[in-house]
């Protein structure tokens, strides 16, 4: 496998910056960062990233994620291990990632069960951490960046305080 280019934001290290930005930014609303692994690896999934479905169930577990977890993800409706905040998480994460799927994109009900378990900061950190995921989703898909490159990259450690596929 090879990817089609370089990754656009190695091309254009602006784009690194701003897209890093907003991913940071979802990080500094109080939601908690498991529910945020959990918002990247899902909108990953429905995309078909390789690149970050690999990477993201990676760093999860990494930080203690079960694999009972990580392996339901893309079944959280019919698994136990997730809580009801992370439900709607996940429940706004399909609806925003697949916003042309339905003709309401993103219904009141799923909408209201959000706002029963975040408070405003925390779902505008909820919907900047979806909508940076599907950037990340769709540069590395359009390029068909290849899953486990993000790891030779450098030191894993290092690469763990960001996005690993902002090289």
């Amino acid at each position: 496998m090879k990817a089609r280019m370089p990754h656009p934001v190695a091309i254009v290290p602006s784009a690194l910056k701003a897209i890093r930005a907003l991913g940071e930014s979802a990080r500094e609303t109080g939601i908690p960062e498991s529910t945020i692994g959990l918002v990247e690896l899902r909108a990953s999934q429905i995309n078909g990233c390789g690149v970050c479905v690999d990477m993201h169930s990676k760093l999860m577990k990494a930080a203690g994620e079960t694999d009972e977890r990580l392996f339901a993800v893309a079944a959280w409706r019919d698994a136990p291990y997730f809580t009801d905040a992370e439900r709607a998480a996940l429940a706004l994460t399909e609806a925003v990632t697949r916003l042309s799927d339905r003709p309401e994109p993103v219904p009141d009900e799923l909408w209201q069960e959000a706002e029963r378990n975040f408070d405003q900061k925390q779902l505008a950190g909820l919907l900047l951490a979806i909508s940076t995921i599907n950037v990340w989703n769709r540069l590395n898909s359009a390029t068909r960046q290849v899953a486990g490159e993000w790891r030779k990259a450098g030191n894993a450690d290092e690469r763990a305080q960001r996005h690993p596929a902002q090289v």
